[in-house]
């Protein structure tokens, strides 16, 4: 058995799992590279495109009207079959519904705080921090103060510094959850057939939302902004869980991880395109500390 970084995310980072080493075909690695980029894409671009719907019903109510919609769409085309998985089946779901709930919130009530390419970035630091403290090399150490330098940079426009203490928190509890979806995804993934932990694990998240979420949301409800969230569900959760767990079937995961290192600059770009977020030369410097950090992790982890 490899030790392998196993990472990933809606919202990307590092964790390390136990796994073993596979050959994909050629053809499966490309298949796997274009479904990571659209993944990231996905993410990053929805999750602008999620800001007035974000300000209208607040982050939990964002969170758990987008969260029913995926999950209600996915059951009707997986159709899991609910009485008959084990009790630890049960609890994988269970474990990783309860943390996308958690870090999808948690991120949203960030990016409404603070600009998109900072919290990325800040949420980028947890899993990268349990990557390389999983390893026990002292070395591995830099890359995660590398990452920290570029948040600093990203934080800090050259006149006042662009975040507040609460979006901060937020994003660093995005991270964390980062982490421990890692951490659950391949397990789940692997413990059922097809789709149907990620089905399962998404009618947890849209349940475990729901006491908050339907308060801060059930007010503001109207016809055109279900339909607008309806939409906006594809492409933040629906369609990066599915392209995420596909794609580690089909790539090694060491090759996975660099590339959704490349999370915080998708990130920044698309905060720049959809929310006019402009980036000064050193946040842009910044951005690529945090990528080349990650990077720099998941090479030297795997190596090692």
């Amino acid at each position: 058995m490899n030790q392998k970084i196993i990472e990933s995310g809606t919202d990307g980072g590092a964790a390390l799992m136990p796994h073993p080493e596979v050959a994909p075909s050629s053809g499966g690695i490309a298949a796997g590279v274009f479904m990571c980029v659209l993944s990231m894409s996905s993410i990053q671009f929805g999750s602008a495109l999620s800001s007035p719907i974000i300000n209208a019903y607040g982050p939990a109510g964002a969170t758990w009207l987008r969260l029913v919609f995926a999950s209600a769409a996915l059951a009707i085309i997986v159709r899991p079959k609910i009485l008959s998985y084990s009790r630890s089946q049960w609890l994988g779901v269970l474990a990783l519904g309860t943390v996308s709930a958690l870090m999808t919130t948690s991120f949203f009530s960030a990016i409404a705080r603070i600009p998109l390419g900072l919290a990325v970035a800040i949420e980028f630091l947890g899993p990268l921090l349990v990557a390389t403290l999983g390893f026990g090399l002292s070395r591995q150490l830099l890359w995660p103060i590398f990452a920290a330098i570029g948040v600093l940079l990203l934080a800090y426009d050259g006149e006042e510094w662009v975040g507040n203490l609460p979006g901060i928190l937020f994003a660093i509890g995005a991270g964390a959850g980062w982490a421990c979806y890692i951490l659950l995804t391949k397990r789940v993934g692997n413990a059922f057939q097809g789709l149907e932990g990620l089905s399962m694990s998404l009618l947890v998240a849209a349940a475990v939302s729901t006491p908050f979420g339907f308060v801060s949301a059930a007010p503001h409800l109207t016809g055109f902004g279900l339909l607008e969230i309806a939409g906006l569900a594809l492409l933040v959760p629906l369609l990066p869980y599915v392209l995420e767990m596909v794609a580690l079937r089909r790539m090694p995961t060491s090759s996975f991880g660099i590339l959704m290192s490349l999370e915080p600059a998708i990130g920044a770009f698309a905060g720049f395109i959809i929310l006019s977020q402009p980036m000064t030369p050193s946040q842009m410097f910044g951005t690529a500390l945090v990528v080349a950090a990650s990077i720099g992790a998941t090479i030297f982890a795997t190596k090692g």
